[in-house]
């Protein structure tokens, strides 16, 4: 069996146990996450949250793109989020490599050119305030609300608020 179709003969055997009705699209607690993708951010524990009380977008790196810009609008325009917090992790695997390595290497196991960059980055402090800006600099994202930026630290569970000017 694959193991897609083990996940999905779990959920089958227990259909009621997904299920979510009774909750609103719009998040009770009107937050907005960017994180990274990595598996070991269990963001849910981590801060306390449960189903419909924030929307959560990861991407690798937990960076601000055009397309976590596009959710965020939508997020706060059509479903009334105001807050939002950028997580970022160590041990994140674009602060271990460049963006010109995982071009020679996407291109060497496919044979194409990335049409797109990694966006690695080398500090991570930095890469939240950069982050922090891209959000402050749209004119679509309220950034009226709580802005946070903050970094796991993914060997003690530990989390630290990154100010948006570097000290």
């Amino acid at each position: 069996m694959r193991k897609i179709d083990e996940h999905l003969r779990r959920v089958a055997a227990h259909p009621g146990r997904y299920a979510n009705p009774d909750v609103p699209a719009a998040p009770s607690r009107h937050l907005a996450i960017l994180t990274c993708m990595d598996c070991r951010i269990d963001l849910f524990d981590l801060l306390g949250l449960y189903v419909g009380d924030a929307h959560v977008l990861r991407n690798a790196g937990g960076i601000v793109t055009e397309d976590v810009e596009r959710s965020l609008v939508l997020s706060q325009h059509m479903l009334g989020t105001h807050d939002i917090v950028i997580l970022q992790h160590t041990q994140c695997g674009l602060l271990m490599a460049t963006d010109e390595q995982i071009d020679a290497e996407i291109e060497a196991r496919t044979g194409r050119r990335l049409p797109w960059r990694a966006r690695t980055f080398t500090d991570l402090d930095d890469s939240v305030r950069i982050s922090m800006g891209k959000l402050r600099a749209s004119p679509f994202v309220d950034t009226n609300g709580e802005l946070r930026g903050l970094v796991y630290n993914t060997e003690t569970g530990e989390l630290r608020p990154v100010s948006e000017t570097s000290d």
